[in-house]
């Protein structure tokens, strides 16, 4: 069998940036030329940033042998690998450093750009609206769909949102914004009336009762929890703090899920989960993921009873005052 050949992308073309996030810088291309691209992933790309991270040749690996089997292909953001331009690299980094003097690129990342030592990026699936008018897109983050193993019995609160009070109650601290989003375990409620108090933290959609309509019971979302409930080596189960290993388990409690609603309420809406390149263990992040678990069941903040925390959107707050109502 003939091995396919490597995507490459077309002298010449045009990026336009769209975000970039801690190791990825992503672009929107445009090409003089009819891209012999697949149609649905020719709009957008990836581009590493981050010379010491991981190559893209082993992300795509690991995305098709671990990743790609546990889900349909359309409730993936595919990724496809491919050669870039020479030059290109050079380019894109001329631009961020020129961005960075114009103030159109965030502060937080000034200072990182492009590897040049990676000849790869990767094309993904194209969430954005641009060519579909009247289309909308909504973001959000699952999160931890079940309560961490190491939670204790009688948590008040759940993983997310127990970290959550606990970054709020620094943010405090520090005279900076606090946090407010939605519970995780109201995202896969049997309730409809929880599934629509999610929508009022998601940005993207003004039309809450039909977001939450496409939210309750999705499959998409219920296949996701079933992982997350099968692949539960999290918290104080976790990986040795020494460990160097990818975590599927940390992946999946850490991906975006892309809702892209068409204005026709008829016509098909298209969810997909994206940042789900593997997580690892490497560079003391699992050390990181261990501290963290012992300073919220330490600290408390999975009790819910902290003088520093308030009422909050945690369905097992909810589910606690319903049982024991005050007299």
């Amino acid at each position: 069998m003939t091995k396919p050949s490597l995507l490459e992308l077309p002298p010449g073309v045009q990026l336009v940036y769209l975000a970039e996030g801690g190791a990825n810088v992503v672009y929107r291309f445009v090409s003089a030329v009819k891209s012999p691209l697949p149609a649905k992933r020719s709009q957008k790309a990836f581009v590493s940033n981050t010379a010491a991270n991981v190559s893209y040749k082993e992300i795509m690996q690991n995305f098709n042998a671990i990743v790609r089997p546990l889900f349909r292909d359309d409730e993936l953001v595919d990724q496809t690998l491919i050669q870039l331009p020479e030059g290109l690299i050079h380019r894109c980094n001329e631009q961020l450093r020129l961005a960075e003097t114009n103030g159109e690129r965030p502060k937080k990342r000034h200072g990182g750009y492009l590897s040049l030592t990676e000849p790869f990026g990767l094309l993904v699936t194209d969430m954005t609206t641009f060519d579909e008018p009247g289309s909308t897109l909504a973001e959000l983050k699952p999160k931890w769909l079940t309560q961490s193993p190491s939670a204790p019995a009688t948590a008040h609160r759940c993983r997310t949102c127990a970290l959550r009070e606990m970054k709020n109650c620094d943010a405090r601290s520090l005279g900076q914004k606090e946090q407010r989003s939605f519970c995780p375990l109201d995202l896969v409620s049997e309730t409809f009336e929880q599934v629509l108090r999610v929508t009022d933290f998601i940005k993207g959609c003004s039309d809450r009762v039909r977001l939450a309509h496409i939210l309750f019971r999705n499959p998409t979302l219920q296949k996701l929890l079933s992982h997350q409930k099968a692949y539960h080596t999290v918290g104080l189960h976790g990986p040795p703090a020494q460990s160097r290993e990818n975590s599927l388990d940390m992946t999946l409690r850490d991906c975006t899920m892309y809702i892209k609603i068409p204005q026709d309420e008829k016509s098909p809406v298209e969810i997909r989960l994206g940042d789900l390149d593997l997580k690892t263990g490497a560079g003391g992040k699992a050390q990181y993921w261990r501290d963290l678990e012992l300073q919220l069941i330490e600290g408390g903040w999975y009790d819910g009873f902290k003088s520093t925390q308030e009422s909050c959107e945690c369905a097992l707050q909810h589910s606690s005052a319903h049982q024991h109502p005050e007299p």
